[in-house]
């Protein structure tokens, strides 16, 4: 059984390094997304947005032109409010990314649009605003988002590695395989693109290089539960339950969320005959994700089958 994260390659924007516009970025701007940084490198989701919110309306600028109504009553016209410091795209980047983090698709998506509007040319954010439309389900989009983000940045492996994602979503496992080893050849020292390619393999049913990809990852990553997860699958397929097991109790000490581990790690024990000891796993599993039940009735089944296949020889 394939299962595997919506884990992305994400990058944060920094502060830009030269002058964009003839107006200076306030001060208080500044400090503000510096400060976001902080809070958002330690997790504080929520006042990272704030601190961004702040940076973003002190970096972006009201046209001085006033509006009158039929009553001579001056207001600023809505219409002609205009961001001329692109600071801003950075601010708005970096917000969507907290977005992101927290759950936020749809704001996330709606801030990278923002950062788009104002800087076009920024890779980072295509890459970002895939990761957020492929958590909604369009994968299509994420594509075509991580597309252009290769074509104004020939050389990015975060992108060729969430594109072989897609395209392993998408069944295009020949293209998914293309854009993996694409980003290993860039960059062979990060985890993920080996995690991800193992999954490849194991869709090709080379277990062998599956296993080879998922050691190289946790190598790199020793605290990816998705790693050990991928790990522990292949092992079950190569029927090496009790390895598999252990790889399982691994992902679920790093993560407990992950309804796949608590599955597979039922299914192993079924193979072994524990079915007592599986129960809690596969209740554990469905508390998790209670669409399952149906494969999950399906997959045990099918175990109890290959088990009493595997006792009659």
């Amino acid at each position: 059984m394939r299962r595997y994260a919506i884990s992305f390659a994400l990058v944060s924007l920094l502060l830009p390094v030269t002058v964009f516009s003839q107006t200076r970025t306030p001060d208080a701007a500044v400090n503000h997304f510096k400060s976001a940084l902080k809070k958002s490198e330690n997790g504080d989701f929520d006042s990272a947005i704030e601190d961004y919110t702040r940076a973003i309306r002190l970096s972006s600028h009201l046209d001085t032109r006033k509006t009158q109504d039929r009553l001579g009553n001056s207001f600023t016209d809505s219409n002609s409010i205009t961001v001329i410091d692109p600071f801003t795209a950075n601010a708005y980047s970096n917000r969507g990314l907290a977005r992101f983090k927290k759950g936020d698709y749809i704001g996330a998506i709606e801030d990278y649009n923002q950062a788009l509007e104002i800087r076009p040319g920024l890779a980072a954010v295509h890459l970002n605003r895939a990761a957020a439309l492929r958590a909604k389900g369009d994968l299509e989009a994420a594509l075509k988002d991580l597309d252009k983000a290769l074509a104004l940045k020939k050389d990015f492996f975060e992108a060729f590695t969430n594109r072989g994602s897609i395209r392993l979503d998408l069944k295009d496992v020949d293209g998914a395989l293309s854009d993996l080893n694409r980003a290993l050849e860039l960059n062979k020292h990060v985890a993920e693109p080996y995690y991800q390619r193992g999954y490849v393999y194991m869709a090709l049913k080379n277990f062998d290089s599956a296993l080879a990809d998922f050691n190289r990852a946790i190598e790199l990553s020793p605290d990816m539960a998705w790693g050990y997860h991928g790990r522990g699958t292949t092992l079950m397929f190569q029927g090496k339950m009790l390895e598999a097991i252990d790889n399982f109790n691994r992902a679920i000490e790093l993560d407990p969320t992950i309804a796949f581990s608590w599955f597979n790690r039922g299914l192993a024990k079924v193979f072994l005959g524990n079915e007592a000891e599986a129960e809690p796993d596969f209740a554990q599993s469905l508390n998790l994700k209670p669409e399952l039940k149906a494969e999950m009735e399906r997959r045990i089944d099918l175990a109890r089958h290959l088990r009493k296949i595997g006792n009659s020889k």
